[in-house]
């Protein structure tokens, strides 16, 4: 065998464990026993120091020597840089940090759990502490004397900085809060959300919107967790939603969201299964899917009005008078706490606080101690009414307490990206709205498939973006969509 094959073999056996690993996580959230979490770090510290020896393993850096990447093809080459990524972090993060991270944060999940169900932050602080200094002391090993949040935002969206997420934020910030202050105190306003939906049929409602935007389920499963999320890829590619009897748009809209992940990771070239490349580009890519699917598609007024038809047929009653009105109920701006739950105006502004945030905790200025006090502090300021709980406030995501600092600017980067490639699909299927009026995805969800999907991490994620969609990224076409979007629905 020649070096990169022996290379290639040994990669898909990493990438298989890290699958297995990834099941072990899933599972947690959502079957797993109650009593089972400390076993469960245990495990997970176990397999992440097998796979932490894998991507270090001396063998890797002498068949790399051997190989003369100047004779591979794109697809090869893109292998071996996704490969030297890895070989080089687990060279930097020492094995035992990387255990205990594993272990940290598996066993952080649960706390952070029932803090959440106690509103009690108090009681999760401890933990925290730990999980930020064992990410600062990794962010330490990679940063190499750089910034600290940097090296953990490299893990997310490689090839960008958090100074050049800043400045985007900052592009997008005042339209933002100009749109939202106009629309919510325009003299026309939507008609809210109001009665009880069964879960049950909220479910099944659920299934048939997985399967209408292209969700495989002979390679995938939908189950119910707290926080939905998306895990697993090519033929095992698993999502989670959950249902509030009393706004059903929570369960439909997690359901479209997560889809957008899961599709994009069961549209990857099956010739990639297993290897480095055959994922996602980055979570900002990844989010554009999700966010495309969900928003733009999922939230026009086309499909609004398919959705319309099949709540009247399934529930026998409708949240709204008639399509119409249902299209500004789907779309309604109101005040809220949870980030999942926001409308497209103000999700991004949930995003810029935790960026903020996060980012002035990995980098020293702001205890966890603090926290709580910060951010709520921040939201009273960003969205002018005081959070009530900490359920509704720092306690409300998941992200921090598995480590993922460094995440959470990948959404708002999502939904960047999503702006691009929808005005790019608009440009090439001018015919859409006519599909997705009669509950047909496929020549959008196609045209992403072909465009984006199917290349899985083959590009760096701003070239993947720009081969779809032909120009660079900007925050233009995103605050120009929302910009006519609502000032229609709110007669602006």
């Amino acid at each position: 065998m020649s070096a990169f094959n022996k290379l290639m073999e040994f990669a898909r056996d990493t990438q298989a464990l890290g699958e297995v690993a990834g099941r072990l996580g899933w599972d947690q959230e959502t079957v797993m026993p109650e009593g089972a979490g400390a076993q469960r770090a245990e495990e997970m510290a176990a397999m992440e120091k097998v796979l932490h020896a894998r991507r270090n393993d001396p063998r890797v850096s002498d068949w790399l020597a051997e190989i003369d990447e100047d004779a591979l093809d794109d697809v090869a080459r893109a292998q071996i840089r996704e490969i030297r990524r890895a070989r080089d972090r687990a060279d930097k993060v020492p094995m035992d940090l990387a255990a205990e991270l594993a272990r940290v944060t598996s066993a952080a999940q649960g706390a952070w759990a029932e803090a959440r169900g106690n509103d009690d932050f108090a009681a999760f602080r401890p933990v925290l502490e730990d999980v930020v200094r064992l990410r600062r002391e990794e962010a330490a090993a990679l940063a190499d004397g750089g910034d600290l949040y940097d090296a953990l935002l490299d893990d997310y969206e490689p090839g960008i900085t958090g100074g050049e997420i800043q400045t985007l934020f900052d592009a997008m910030r005042p339209r933002l809060v100009t749109l939202r202050d106009k629309a919510l105190g325009a003299s026309h306003q939507p008609e809210m959300l109001v009665g009880n939906w069964a879960a049950k049929k909220q479910m099944k409602l659920s299934g048939k919107l997985a399967k209408t935007f292209g969700y495989d389920l002979t390679h995938g499963r939908i189950d119910k967790a707290v926080h939905p999320f998306s895990s697993g890829s090519g033929l095992d590619v698993r999502i989670t939603t959950r249902t509030n009897e009393a706004d059903p748009f929570n369960c439909f809209y997690s359901t479209i969201h997560e889809v957008g992940h899961a599709c994009y990771e069961q549209n990857v070239d099956r010739a990639y299964l297993l290897t480095p490349i055959g994922r996602g580009a980055s979570m900002g890519v990844h989010e554009s899917q999700s966010r495309i699917y969900e928003n733009q598609l999922g939230r026009s007024r086309a499909f609004t009005g398919w959705l319309f038809g099949q709540m009247e047929k399934r529930f026998g009653k409708t949240p709204a008078s008639d399509a119409d009105a249902f299209y500004g109920t789907v779309n309604r701006l109101q005040k809220g706490y949870i980030r999942t739950e926001a409308d497209e105006v103000q999700y991004n502004l949930h995003v810029m606080l935790r960026f903020d945030l996060e980012r002035r905790v990995i980098g020293g200025q702001l205890d966890v101690a603090d926290l709580e006090a910060a951010w709520n502090e921040r939201f009273a300021a960003d969205f002018g009414y005081e959070v009530d709980r900490a359920s509704n406030g720092v306690l409300q995501d998941v992200h921090w307490s598995v480590g993922l600092f460094g995440y959470f600017p990948t959404y708002a980067l999502g939904n960047v990206y999503a702006g691009c490639l929808h005005e790019a699909l608009r440009a090439n299927q001018p015919d859409l709205d006519a599909a997705l009026s009669g509950g047909n995805t496929a020549p959008a969800t196609d045209w992403l498939a072909e465009n984006v999907q199917k290349h899985g991490a083959l590009r760096t994620p701003n070239q993947t973006i720009v081969a779809a969609t032909g120009r660079a990224v900007s925050v233009e076409p995103l605050l120009a969509y929302l910009e006519a979007k609502f000032a229609e629905i709110y007669k602006l």
